[in-house]
């Protein structure tokens, strides 16, 4: 199994999973997938762009520091599998599970009930976390920091679930309802995950944390004193403005930024300040031609036939200000900090 981002990563979840989950693995592969996919989208336009360096899982390969951008991989890819795995049981591609109607029948609140068939959640969280969490075998603070992070992007699967009801009474009334939990589009719990991270809690672990009784006993006291839906990180996040070969920074130097467009949001707005500005670099703008298909008409039968359309577009990078004079930062928010002393 070879995915074309990250399959080591993935290779990781399958290899390291129960060998009784083997059935689940194309299901975990796809999640792995799909939070990569998401954490590009997410990130696209900040300094750090989520880079195929960052997307080695274990704690002892890629993923060396232990900053705000390591607590996002891991919650968005747990998030991923687990998402994946309750959505194809309840499609049924699994003999052992289906719908959740454990609560079914029982008041949910006033004028509905519990009914029809919730996606199974239960089921994907117990799975995807068999996988995601043997990745995890050290009990020192980088290790509970993960598996922290992990728990943290099941919760926002969970948390964002959305309840659809269904009306009954007589000529269309609606006297009572009966109501089940869905899946949201993926794409909200990736949003969700990025407003975590922009809130993400500095852990400082003021004297080390070794691998002794007592030391182990405090990295789980710290822990399990925070709230399982917040991200967490141990690290302050590097310049992402500045190439770092050691680490695997590009820097922001040749990225593209965007300046106008009725459809972007605000923080895309704002990215060349971000990206050049703020980095110390202009901002280039470059006009292009893009060919794209255009007036496409069916034809009787059966076939779709399109005119070719040229179109100049401007767009932006940044630059060096010497080099743009020659031709005419670090990571999200400020940290929230918990110390404790080990």
């Amino acid at each position: 199994l070879t995915l074309s981002l990250s399959s080591r990563s993935v290779n990781n979840f399958l290899m390291t999973g129960p060998k009784a989950y083997l059935i689940y693995s194309s299901s975990v592969a796809a999640g792995a997938q799909s939070g990569i996919e998401e954490c590009k989208f997410q990130f696209a336009w900040d300094r750090w762009n989520c880079p195929e360096r960052a997307l080695q899982l274990s704690s002892h390969g890629g993923l060396r520091s232990a900053n705000r951008e390591t607590a996002f991989v891991h919650a968005i890819s747990s998030a991923g599998v687990m998402y994946t795995l309750t959505r194809n049981c309840s499609l049924g591609d699994f003999d052992n599970c289906g719908c959740d109607d454990s609560r079914n029948g029982q008041l949910g609140g006033q004028g509905w009930l519990w009914g029809g068939c919730s996606d199974n959640v239960g089921f994907g969280e117990a799975i995807s976390k068999q996988f995601v969490d043997a990745l995890e075998t050290g009990q020192d603070a980088r290790a509970a920091m993960n598996l922290h992070n992990n728990e943290a992007g099941r919760k926002a699967v969970k948390g964002t679930m959305k309840r659809t009801c269904k009306c009954h009474g007589v000529s269309g009334s609606c006297t009572t309802q009966t109501c089940w939990l869905q899946l949201p589009e993926f794409r909200e719990v990736g949003t969700y995950l990025k407003e975590r991270y922009h809130k993400a809690l500095k852990v400082d672990l003021l004297q080390g944390a070794g691998n002794s009784a007592a030391s182990r006993g405090a990295i789980a006291e710290t822990f399990s004193s925070i709230s399982k839906k917040e991200l967490v990180h141990l690290e302050d996040s590097p310049d992402y403005c500045l190439e770092n070969k050691t680490l695997g920074l590009l820097g922001t130097e040749g990225r593209e930024c965007l300046k106008r467009g009725k459809a972007l949001s605000k923080w895309e707005k704002r990215s060349c300040r971000r990206l050049c500005g703020d980095c110390g670099l202009a901002v280039e703008e470059r006009r292009a031609e893009m060919v794209s298909s255009c007036n496409c008409k069916f034809h009787w039968c059966c076939a779709v036939r399109c005119e070719q359309c040229r179109k100049r577009v401007t767009k932006y990078f940044c630059v060096r200000k010497e080099k743009r004079e020659r031709s005419g930062g670090g990571g999200g928010g400020a940290s929230r900090k918990l110390k404790r002393k080990l």
